[in-house]
């Protein structure tokens, strides 16, 4: 097999636009997870069972759901209820509601891990609640599960491939569409593989980093 290198530099301006649209559907869907996952657990621990029950209903439903169902479901269906958007918002809105469940899980178990002792003491101060949760609760909370939260943004980059199944044009579908003009097929899979690692393995290290530092 003879490599092509041409066929390299031919994909190339495809590719940049795969890896540009790529890091927004990770940035944006991790934000969207990040905020939302915080969200679901500060409802958890809601007071009333009103509250907390249809946050465990929902979260639980759209966890156990396959990320490729949601995709379908937001693209196809929402817009024969009048609700409809480019396939792009579409998918981040999906990826980063579908880990948010997971990042809920990871809050839930930093917010547990916190010191019984916190709360009280927070109580003893008459802190309203709001205070607690931003000055005393999540601090601690979140230096605890920064490690988890960002293992969780790698889960979401090697899941970004799934939304070229609603024409989102991320770096795998780049390289499908180059392969259907050109009938190539090794250049562009290859570099679009180097890419996921030279992003990923990255990332990877930051986690472990982070993890190191957070521990101590």
């Amino acid at each position: 097999m003879n490599w092509d290198w041409s066929a390299v530099a031919d994909f190339m301006p495809r590719f940049w636009d795969g890896v540009l649209i790529t890091l927004q559907i990770l940035v944006l869907g991790s934000l969207i997870s990040f905020t939302l996952g915080l969200v679901w657990a500060i409802g958890f621990r809601a007071p009333t069972r009103f509250v907390r029950w249809p946050v465990n209903l929902v979260t639980e439903f759209i966890r156990t759901t396959p990320l490729l169902v949601q995709l379908f479901f937001l693209f196809f269906v929402l817009p024969e209820w009048g609700v409809q958007f480019s396939a792009l918002t579409t998918g981040t809105i999906a990826i980063g509601l579908h880990y948010s469940t997971y990042t809920a899980q990871v809050y839930r178990a930093g917010i547990e891990a916190v010191p019984a002792g916190q709360w009280e003491a927070a109580t003893a101060l008459s802190l309203p609640a709001h205070r607690t949760w931003v000055a005393v609760i999540l601090p601690q909370a979140i230096r605890r599960i920064t490690p988890a939260l960002g293992n969780y943004v790698i889960a979401m980059l090697k899941d970004t491939p799934l939304l070229a199944a609603i024409g989102v044009l991320e770096m795998l579908q780049q390289s499908r569409l180059e392969s259907a003009s050109t009938f190539q097929y090794t250049e562009p899979l290859t570099v679009i593989g180097i890419a996921f690692i030279l992003i990923a393995y990255p990332a990877s290290l930051l986690v472990r980093t982070l993890e190191r530092r957070l521990v101590r």
